[in-house]
């Protein structure tokens, strides 16, 4: 890329400096860029949670034909490539890892994410968080607990629509203090 397309420079330096922040662009506007620019620029590894199953595999295997390595987690591994992933965090080898918010209530995965360098959350289709967004999911609504889990590591969430009643709603149930807003 020779430049940066709206707001992608202004979201990517909230990221690399470590400011929670919520991000309004539209489809293709070059959310995903956003953060794993910056997964590769920062040390340890960024955890994208994700609602869409294919949306992670296209991620995920755009990434890893780069030479990016990356992995999901969801429910459409079987044992052993599960077992693969949880290998690969474990040893640190990978730059990101997608994940269904479910695993996020899931232990071994809390426990695992404890034990590596972890650079930075993304929250993918950030409407869902919302009560008020079109998509909303329950599982998106205990996403907070990653500040409390997982303090002092940044929380970005990426959305591509939302009313301002619906951004409120987003950095509010995500317990951002201070956060940078890019529209």
């Amino acid at each position: 890329y020779k430049s940066f397309r709206s707001f992608q420079e202004e979201t990517i330096q909230s990221v690399l400096g470590g400011r929670d922040s919520l991000t309004v662009l539209p489809t293709g506007g070059g959310k995903s860029l956003c953060f794993q620019l910056p997964a590769l620029i920062k040390d340890g590894v960024a955890v994208v949670v994700s609602p869409l199953i294919s949306l992670m595999k296209d991620q995920v295997d755009a990434l890893n034909d780069m030479g990016i390595p990356s992995v999901c987690l969801n429910s459409s591994l079987s044992v052993k490539p599960h077992k693969i992933s949880m290998d690969q965090i474990r040893n640190q080898t990978i730059k990101l890892i997608y994940l269904a918010p479910e695993k996020l209530k899931n232990e071994a995965i809390i426990s695992l994410f404890k034990t590596v360098n972890l650079s930075f959350f993304v929250i993918d289709e950030a409407h869902c968080i919302s009560h008020w967004g079109h998509d909303f999911r329950e599982e998106y609504r205990n996403l907070w607990m990653i500040k409390k889990m997982f303090d002092p590591i940044s929380v970005h969430a990426f959305t591509a629509t939302a009313t301002d009643q619906v951004k409120d709603d987003i950095v509010e149930q995500l317990r951002f203090h201070n956060a940078a807003v890019h529209v």
